[in-house]
Formats: structure tokens, sequence, C-alpha cells
């Protein structure tokens, strides 16, 4: 069994900005900032499959690819999943170009659907997680994300879309890319 989804990896254009936020928060946010190299969106969350499902998640992927065109994005904003009462996940948002990657995180869905492949059944939400939480001061998080509500990240071009395996361990996940494809519809 190998558990996989199909996502982008960020380039590095928020990096510098999310270091600079790990500063910010050292006194009020307690929990596992995501290594730079693992910034990516995530279309479709697969999970396990067996590995012989592999090719057709790349027939899939590949189909997708070939309809697509690449995505101007936009990083706006900061929130938190699932709510402020109980917030677990930090992320950054994405405003321009975010009804494209709905359309996109739909067409990989479909696709896979075609090939008997099912999702995790969520809904997809763009943004980049950049930390797990464990503990926070509500009122601290509260003031950040205002402050940072209409904030400018950066810009990228999601100009590829990858399957990517994700191996669970004491450490955090480790990703490996098992096929890429460039949009270019």
């Amino acid at each position: 069994m190998v558990r996989v989804f199909v996502g982008f990896f960020s380039t590095k254009t928020i990096q510098e900005q999310v270091e600079r936020l790990k500063e910010q928060t050292d006194d009020f946010i307690k929990g596992k900032w995501v290594e730079p190299q693992n910034y990516h969106m995530t279309f479709q969350f697969i999970g396990e499959v067996p590995e012989e499902k592999l090719m057709d998640i790349i027939k899939g992927v590949q189909e997708v690819s070939q309809r697509n065109k690449p995505i101007r994005v936009k990083y706006r904003s900061l929130g938190v999943f699932p709510d402020m009462d109980k917030a677990r996940v930090l992320w950054i948002g994405v405003s321009e170009g975010a009804d494209s990657l709905r359309a996109l995180a739909k067409d990989v869905s479909n696709t896979n659907r075609k090939y008997g492949i099912k999702s995790d059944g969520k809904p997809f939400y763009p943004h980049v997680t950049i930390c797990r939480i464990k503990e926070y001061d509500k009122k601290k998080l509260k003031n950040l994300l205002k402050k940072y509500e209409n904030y400018n990240f950066g810009e990228d071009s999601v100009d590829r879309i990858s399957i990517i395996r994700s191996s669970l361990t004491s450490i955090g996940p480790i990703y490996s890319v098992l096929e890429e494809f460039y949009l270019n519809g």
C-alpha cells in the first residue's frame, strides 16, 4: 500500500514571509511548522492505495494536465482550520486564482473517480499549510489573523501537478514525487 495525494509544491515565494511569522508567534503558537520544502497545495487526498492502482492515478492526472493551463495565484491572508476555537492548522490562503484552482481540483477528483479512485470527500479550499498547531493563545492568534487579513505573501504559477507519496514518520511526513505533469491544456 502507498499513501498518496495529488498536489502542487509551492515555490520559494512564501518561505521568507513564513520565517518572519514564526519569529512573531514564538510566544503564543506552539506546534510543528512545516518544512519549507514541504509547502504544498493538495488537490486530492487519496490516502492508502494498492501499488497497482498507481497506474490509474497516473493516467488520470496526465489527462487532467493536458486539459488545464497554468494558473497564476496570489497568496494572501492567514487562516486556521477548523476554526478559532479548535485551531489545529495555520495556513496561507489564495486570493487570485482560487476559482481556477477549485476547478482544477474538481477535475482531478472527477477524473480519478472515473478510474475507481476515491477522495477523502473533503471540499477543496485553496491554501498552503504552514503550521500544525498544538497550543495557542486565542486572543493573540485572532489578532495575528486580523493583522494578516489582506497581507500579500507573494505570487506563484501553478504550472504542474504531482502525484506525491506521503510517508508518515515520527519526525513528520516525508514527501516524494512519484510522477509530475506540466499543465499544458
